[in-house]
């Protein structure tokens, strides 16, 4: 009978039973109670994901954090610039140098007529006033020619020259207010004009018998010139030679934007009639034929011309795609790999800060317990003196001091994990002296020191393990708050520095109201992801805190 009931009562044993809870070791009982706490297990898969997510995708991820992806985009840009001519243009004979203040000196002599000027160098040089702003600019020397009865001189002075031409020598002379002019004899070296010529072939060397001649024929109303041996005709702006265009001749200088791109002729032709007619868009085919519209911007007479081109730009804050599941940040970088990578930054300085806070904290407040008096007073002082540092100036400093010296990456991610563990200790300094104060006086204290064993051992081997379950729960509570605190000093710009990503410098981007209102895909994910990590860590912190309260029967 006795045995059939035996049986009765074993047959009726549940797991749950007080009884058999009773017969499991007590990290077995621990770890029941664990994973009973839906909340806790829940938090364990969060922290999973995390690691598998931040460590194992980035490895798959064919990304890197930095990787800068660009995209064609149509831009209206700066094709050219206009601006009216209002300086001098000076083309030398072939082999003259002229004198460095040439250009001050004509503009001057043009503006007050006194056409003798003196050059810096000493030479004297005279400007004969063809008209419309043309000058030729010659050597001069004073001679006695007279001039009285001179037809060419008569000539000149009738059509307001101040030069004529007498067999094969051009005179210059200047009016002195006397009733005998100075005369001097001329030697050409310059012409200095307010046009510019482009030639219609690209090819085509414009010579100094070319410009000299058609800036003389333009000045004088003249229709034909002759240059190097070639006769030319003048109609309106353009200069033909034969039937074919040659030459256009404009008071207008026109630049281009970019380096190696030619300004055409007929180019030019169309846009100086927009801007006389006071337009504001003009249209001209390209080479391919097809009609380009170019806008025109004028300010005080500088005019901008536009275009619309295809330029390689960033890819910053790209919508997710198939190619950018996340899409971009504001540096055209791919932000699933940037969370990947910074999901790494983060929980590593996490687990690495956690783990030095409770080493210093374990050995600080370990022997401060054990021994009391005179050493745990100076230990506590220490901790006050830790407690009082001012974390948020330290920290503008530090990050001052490590911009100063441009510390990298890698150094800013170890100086952050130091600098974080020195301060925070002093927590888990106190929470294991209060135990070990309490423990110490306890009867397997006692019966350690009565059996001589070495202060080292009773601390570290006896004492420090029935601590170890209060640092287990205040570590993983405590790595929520080191995420935290990572997240905001990234976001201040003291933390992690760009190109590394963390998911604090990720969400830097809210900086920017308007990239917050309008790219939530930028910010919010780190940031859920930054919440998730540290509910999880608290959802286990607290499991872990029921797991080990002696009072829990379940």
């Amino acid at each position: 009978m006795e045995n059939n009931n035996t049986e009765n009562n074993v047959e009726e044993m549940h797991l749950d039973d007080a009884a058999r809870v009773r017969v499991l070791s007590p990290g077995m009982m621990v770890f029941k109670r664990f994973i009973r706490n839906k909340l806790a297990i829940v938090g364990l898969v969060i922290i999973a994901f995390m690691f598998l997510f931040s460590f194992l995708g980035g490895v798959l991820c064919p990304y890197s954090q930095s990787q800068v992806f660009y995209r064609d985009e149509e831009i209206l840009k700066d094709y050219a610039g206009a601006t009216k001519i209002d300086q001098y243009e000076i083309h030398a004979v072939d082999g003259v140098t002229l004198p460095s203040d040439i250009y001050s000196k004509t503009l001057i002599a043009a503006s007050t007529g006194n056409y003798v000027v003196e050059t810096r160098d000493g030479q004297t040089l005279g400007l004969l006033n063809v008209g419309d702003n043309v000058f030729i600019i010659t050597t001069i020397e004073e001679t006695k020619k007279l001039v009285k009865n001179n037809e060419n001189y008569d000539a000149a002075v009738a059509e307001g020259l101040n030069y004529f031409r007498d067999g094969d020598t051009v005179y210059m002379f200047v009016d002195n207010g006397t009733p005998i002019p100075t005369v001097y004899t001329t030697t050409e070296i310059a012409v200095a004009s307010m046009k510019s010529f482009t030639a219609y072939d690209q090819n085509s060397v414009l010579t100094y018998d070319f410009y000299r001649n058609a800036l003389v024929a333009t000045a004088l109303g003249m229709d034909e010139f002759e240059a190097d041996g070639t006769s030319y005709t003048v109609k309106e702006d353009v200069i033909y030679a034969g039937s074919e265009e040659y030459a256009l001749v404009s008071d207008m200088n026109f630049n281009a934007a970019n380096s190696g791109v030619y300004l055409t002729p007929e180019y030019k032709t169309v846009a100086l009639e927009a801007i006389e007619a006071g337009e504001s868009v003009f249209y001209f085919n390209d080479e391919d034929g097809t009609e380009v519209e170019y806008q025109i911007e004028n300010k005080n007479g500088q005019y901008t011309i536009k275009k619309y081109q295809t330029t390689r730009v960033i890819d910053s804050f790209s919508s997710p795609s198939k190619a950018h599941w996340v899409g971009t940040d504001a540096n055209g970088m791919d932000l699933l790999a940037r969370l990947m990578y910074g999901g790494r930054i983060s929980l590593l300085i996490g687990f690495v800060v956690i783990f030095i806070e409770v080493f210093i904290g374990m050995i600080i407040g370990g022997v401060a317990g054990f021994f009391g008096g005179w050493v745990d007073n100076i230990l506590m002082r220490l901790v006050d003196v830790v407690y009082c540092i001012p974390t948020m100036p330290l920290y503008l400093i530090l990050g001052s001091i490590m911009d100063y010296y441009q510390a990298g990456a890698t150094t800013r991610i170890y100086m952050l994990c130091v600098i974080m563990a020195v301060i925070g200790w002093v927590g888990i300094a106190r929470i294991v002296r209060g135990q070990i104060l309490s423990l110490r006086e306890q009867e397997f204290m006692v019966a350690a020191e009565a059996t001589g064993i070495s202060t080292y051992r009773r601390i570290f081997k006896h004492l420090i393990p029935n601590v170890v379950p209060q640092l287990i729960v205040f570590a993983s509570m405590g790595l929520g708050d080191v995420i935290l605190a990572e997240a905001t000093l990234s976001f201040l710009g003291l933390g992690i520095k760009y190109p590394a990503a963390s998911w604090g410098s990720i969400i830097n981007a809210v900086n920017d109201s308007y990239v917050m209102r309008s790219y939530l895909f930028v910010w919010l994910p780190a940031g859920l992801f930054i919440l998730l990590t540290v509910l999880a860590f608290n959802f286990i912190g607290d499991g872990l805190r029921d797991a080990f309260d002696p009072k829990m029967k379940r």
